[in-house]
């Protein structure tokens, strides 16, 4: 913790710093959040963001005597509420800012992945589900966190989400309460219940409708299909992918038809001379609905295991290897959010219930995350999300007054002594305006505090 300043604003500054640059008013009203009565909206979202801050549940923070924890909980479980809006209209605001410190050059590009949303004890969560964890290959009560993100190469912002369930009947634990389908709320759910590469690609179409502009969209490989190539392209976006050594996956190269290994293995025969940072990198042609769609592969070495290999894709086929292995790299990006906001930004750990308050909580958490990630962007020295984590949740030093009067003492005879004052007249001085003090001031001054 040693990379943070005690001049660093605290997370009041911070968020007012914040509200005024993304004119948080405004995109309050365009998400369909309203004041009735009472306290305002946005001193309600400070103290939501101050208790993620202090780490803090609802019921556990410090309450605000303006108003009651009842109040913060109702505004979360508002159906009416579009979160996923509110998400992407922070974005583009704070690309808009960023962009200002981003070189023209730089590609832009979307990330796509998800996370697992834990929710292992509960059992009246809303759309509460058992989701298959591919890291650990087994079932979690819990949710999947589809997440579309931006980057520069340098910032992270989160642009897009949506809490994923089960549309399986065997696999759905929680209630699902019925809303009419034309709702906003009926639209959310029925959304969690779908596939998640369908999905993954209205994610993307809502934030190129929203106006981001970008060329990319990366991912991992279990998003990774012929057809999320071809419709991101339909789209105008190139995808940026690492590709499943799977034999279920053919194309075709110099008219044969063949998979991932059996290409591997051709190559490797052929005795094609091996680059420093990857193997080979050969043009392919996938068919997708009876269309051609040509895809360039990457075989990188892994680094862990020498005698293994990574298989990288993209339909920008000019690009060269070096590059597409740079670009894909960015994506390692989004698992940094994932980690700041689960160990600092209570991703997973709520208490809220109804499927709109999780959605809710989600937004909180990612624009925690783009106070954080903003206030990293205009330091300019180096230090990590967390170490910003620590910053906001603790307040700044208070300067005791008696440190503070004999500061401005020693600063007034400095003064006085460059302009020809002297030392009778400046200590006459000092003795009347330490008489004016209260006993104990005088006392701690007149020992030299």
């Amino acid at each position: 913790m040693s990379t943070i300043q005690h001049s660093t604003p605290n997370i009041h500054l911070a968020m007012q710093h914040f509200s005024k640059l993304v004119q948080l008013p405004d995109v309050l009203r365009r998400a369909n959040i309203h004041k009735t009565r009472g306290i305002q909206v946005p001193v309600l979202f400070e103290w939501l963001i101050t208790t993620i801050f202090t780490r803090y549940s609802i019921f556990r923070a410090e309450s605000d005597p303006h108003f009651t924890k009842k109040t913060a909980r109702n505004c979360l479980n508002n159906r009416h509420t579009n979160w996923q809006r509110l998400v992407i209209l922070l974005a583009v605001r704070l690309i808009q800012y960023v962009k200002h410190f981003t070189d023209t050059r730089r590609a832009q590009a979307l990330i796509l992945d998800d996370s697992l949303f834990k929710r292992e004890f509960s059992r009246k969560t809303e759309l509460l589900a058992r989701v298959f964890d591919h890291n650990h290959q087994r079932y979690y009560h819990g949710f999947r966190t589809l997440t579309l993100g931006w980057s520069d190469g340098n910032t992270f912002l989160p642009v897009d989400f949506a809490l994923m369930s089960s549309g399986k009947a065997k696999n759905q634990l929680g209630p699902i309460n019925q809303f009419d389908p034309r709702t906003l709320a009926a639209q959310r759910r029925a959304q969690a219940k779908r596939k998640m590469n369908e999905v993954a690609l209205e994610l993307v179409d809502s934030a190129l409708s929203a106006g981001i502009k970008t060329k990319y969209v990366l991912f991992d490989s279990w998003f990774a299909s012929p057809r999320l190539f071809f419709e991101l392209l339909q789209r105008g976006q190139f995808g940026v992918g690492m590709l499943k050594r799977s034999e279920k996956v053919y194309f075709r190269y110099r008219g044969r038809q063949m998979d991932v290994k059996s290409l591997y293995e051709r190559l490797r025969r052929s005795k094609w001379p091996q680059h420093q940072n990857y193997h080979y990198s050969p043009i392919v042609t996938f068919e997708v609905g009876g269309q051609p769609m040509k895809v360039k592969l990457v075989f990188v070495p892994n680094r862990t295991d020498h005698s293994q290999y990574l298989v990288l894709g993209t339909t920008k086929t000019t690009l060269e290897p070096d590059q597409i292995i740079q670009l894909y790299g960015r994506r390692w990006q989004i698992e940094g959010y994932f980690k700041v906001a689960k160990q600092y930004l209570r991703f997973d750990q709520t208490q809220v219930q109804s499927y709109d308050g999780l959605c809710g909580h989600m937004a909180m958490v990612m624009m925690s995350y783009d106070i954080l990630a903003l206030h990293q962007r205009e330091q300019v020295d180096e230090r990590t999300l967390g170490d910003l984590f620590y910053n906001f949740g603790r307040p700044l030093p208070d300067i005791e007054i008696a440190v503070a009067l004999a500061w401005l003492m020693r600063q007034l005879t400095g003064l006085g002594e460059k302009l020809g004052l002297t030392t009778t007249i400046i200590d006459e001085l000092f003795d009347q305006f330490i008489r004016t003090l209260p006993n104990n001031l005088a006392q701690l001054l007149g020992n030299g505090v």
